[in-house]
């Protein structure tokens, strides 16, 4: 089995990801912002705004200094090459991959979850089906019992209901509005060459997605390639699609060499094209000196083992733990340097005031960053006033 060392899989995954050298930045931000998404496949979206901006928005304005937070508010709407569908988390995805998703559509429609909330709610399912098609799209908000005045709505299971259908591929995400879901049928939603599209085998569309997952991490285990659009429920069936991907020499077995000596190399595989790529790419010299900002959800870092193994980070969230029980924050932000994560730090936006306050900052060790605290301190900060400038805050 062929090696990659951990310091060229970093340098490869940031890379593809648009961490390590600019990419996109001659696009209109728009343009630029669904050519990002096409290179992992999916953007992640996240409710948490507490840092100024969502996940989805910070992992765009990381990559591309000339978009705003605004930005990733808007990107699903009418007439935009994006669907909105359960992949890694609820995403944002390409429309070329909605025939993927057909198995997982199908799975949920027989769901013992999903499948038997409409089935325990059919007249309510067909109420609101009905609705739609007559009265337009619908907003999650009007599903939650205090709208219309008429007391239609006033059925808590509706918004269950609105979301296995979405799940089952009989409702689409139209747009967000305040990141408000809108409802709508897909034949209003998805273009009609779209579902016009043969629908792979469920074999055929693993094999895409793995495909699409590896493109994007570079080099990545068997975990995490399935973990990338959470792909189960389909153990038989994704044996096959590593197999036959396999065999036809499309992805290359390919281990990561252990940090230590001694250590257990961890199996994984590569595109025989990047295996090249990496090599290439150890010859750069990256500079720290234009740090950012990253999501502890961007799509090189949701992978908290990965993270370990590539980067010597220990990449926590805390936001479900009592505030006595963190370490760091609240919502803490990694801080990307050339190719080395160097520092935490918790922010807390006040949109009214217009101001971004630095809860706190935890730079790394200086033998884990090769440079010292004030120099990580230093370049923190910048990354910080480079976030808080996209962002529309003045840092206090």
């Amino acid at each position: 089995m062929e090696t990659i060392s951990p310091h060229a899989a970093r340098r490869l995954a940031l890379f593809n990801a648009g961490l390590l050298l600019p990419m996109w930045t001659r696009l209109a931000p728009r343009a630029a912002a669904h050519a990002l998404i096409r290179r992992f496949g999916y953007l992640q979206l996240d409710t948490v705004s507490v840092a100024g901006a969502r996940s989805h928005s910070i992992v765009l304005m990381s990559r591309l200094p000339h978009c705003d937070a605004a930005l990733g508010e808007t990107l699903l709407a009418p007439g935009a090459p994006l669907f909105e569908y359960w992949g890694h988390e609820a995403s944002w995805m390409p429309l070329e991959l909605y025939p993927a998703f057909g198995w997982r559509r199908r799975l949920y429609a027989g769901s013992p979850w999903w499948g038997e909330v409409i089935a325990a709610h059919r007249d309510l399912a067909r109420d609101l089906l009905r609705r739609i098609r007559t009265d337009g799209p619908l907003r999650a908000l009007d599903l939650e019992g205090e709208r219309d005045g008429d007391g239609w709505w006033d059925h808590k299971p509706a918004k269950q209901v609105a979301l296995a259908l979405w799940r089952s591929g009989e409702l689409a995400i139209r747009e967000r509005r305040a990141f408000q879901r809108i409802f709508d049928l897909p034949e209003r939603v998805i273009p009609a060459a779209v579902r016009a599209a043969p629908e792979p085998t469920t074999v055929a569309a693993l094999k895409l997605l793995l495909l699409q997952a590896l493109a994007g991490h570079g080099w990545a285990s068997a975990a995490t390639l399935t973990q990338t659009f959470r792909l189960r429920g389909v153990k038989e069936e994704l044996r096959r699609a590593f197999a036959e991907l396999a065999a036809a020499g499309t992805i290359t077995p390919c281990a990561l060499a252990a940090p230590e000596r001694g250590g257990r190399p961890a199996p994984g595989w590569i595109l025989p094209a990047a295996r090249d790529l990496a090599d290439r790419l150890l010859r750069l010299r990256p500079s720290p000196e234009k740090p950012v900002l990253l999501s502890p959800f961007d799509p090189v870092l949701w992978d908290r083992k990965r993270v370990a193994q590539l980067f010597g980070f220990a990449l926590t969230v805390e936001i479900f733990k009592p505030i006595g029980q963190r370490t760091y924050g609240y919502f803490c932000l990694p801080v990307l340097a050339g190719e080395r994560l160097i520092a935490r730090v918790d922010l807390k936006a006040d949109r009214a005031a217009g101001r971004l306050r630095v809860v706190s900052l935890h730079p790394e060790a200086p033998a884990a960053t090769g440079m010292t605290r004030a120099a990580t301190r230093d370049l923190a900060a910048r990354a910080v006033a480079r976030f808080a400038g996209q962002a529309g805050l003045a840092v206090t």
